[in-house]
């Protein structure tokens, strides 16, 4: 029988989803729901909605590609450093690796093989211990993005969904109501299959992420109603 791994492999595109989603459905929600407390015309709360989502998405799309961009240069940042120290303290540096086989219980002797082994090529070396000695991986080039799409888009596709009702109502209280609706099911909805991906309980984590939702909803808009009066 062929042994299966079931590991979930797309972390990063699953953290940038979940980044971009969650203020996509919940901050243009809570904007909309907040001018609808405190508006009577629905064309002003579409206006503000469609401007918040494309300032969101660039912010967050930034937000995103400054963090893969610092992801790549403190990981070259480091790897110059270990080349630095083979050059200069090699003796150090292969301690270092003996000791890591010897964590893994090998015989002296075999730590000293296998560390021999390794350090004959510098940039192996370099790899395994930016690896095992830092725990860096080495990240994707176009890391950086691929995470400010990801993410854009997200925002985007989650804050169109608060807001779409707007579009056909003639009031921004009428609107509200359908979008609580539409949003708390899709914020469910989003948390239960995050929750599944990460392992977790979906049901909860469903539950969890709609309540979020609609908490921050609702404040926004009882502070505009109270404001307005």
């Amino acid at each position: 029988m062929t042994h299966q791994e079931k590991h979930f492999t797309g972390s990063e595109l699953l953290r940038d989803i979940v980044i971009g989603m969650s203020d996509g459905l919940t901050v243009p929600f809570a904007l909309a729901a907040g001018l609808s407390g405190a508006v009577k015309d629905v064309n002003l709360i579409v206006i503000a909605g469609l401007a918040e989502i494309a300032a969101g998405s660039i912010a967050m799309g930034l937000g995103g590609y400054l963090a893969g961009k610092t992801e790549q240069d403190h990981y070259n940042s480091e790897l110059k450093r270990e080349y630095e120290e083979i050059e200069t303290v090699p003796e150090k540096e292969r301690e270092e690796v003996e000791f890591f086989f010897a964590e893994l219980g090998l015989s002296r002797e075999l730590q000293q093989q296998a560390a021999a082994e390794l350090i004959t090529d510098k940039d192996r070396w370099a790899d395994f211990m930016m690896k095992y000695e830092l725990g860096l991986e080495k990240p994707d080039a176009r890391r950086a993005t691929k995470s400010a799409l990801n993410i854009g888009i997200s925002y985007i596709i989650g804050g169109l969904i608060p807001l779409s009702p707007y579009f056909f109502v003639g009031s921004g209280l009428e609107g509200l109501k359908i979008s609580a609706l539409i949003t708390i099911i899709c914020l469910f909805v989003f948390g239960y299959f995050k929750s599944r991906l990460t392992g977790l309980n979906p049901v909860l984590g469903g539950i969890r992420v709609a309540v979020i939702g609609t908490i921050a909803a609702g404040c926004a808009f009882g502070i505009a109603r109270l404001i307005g009066g």
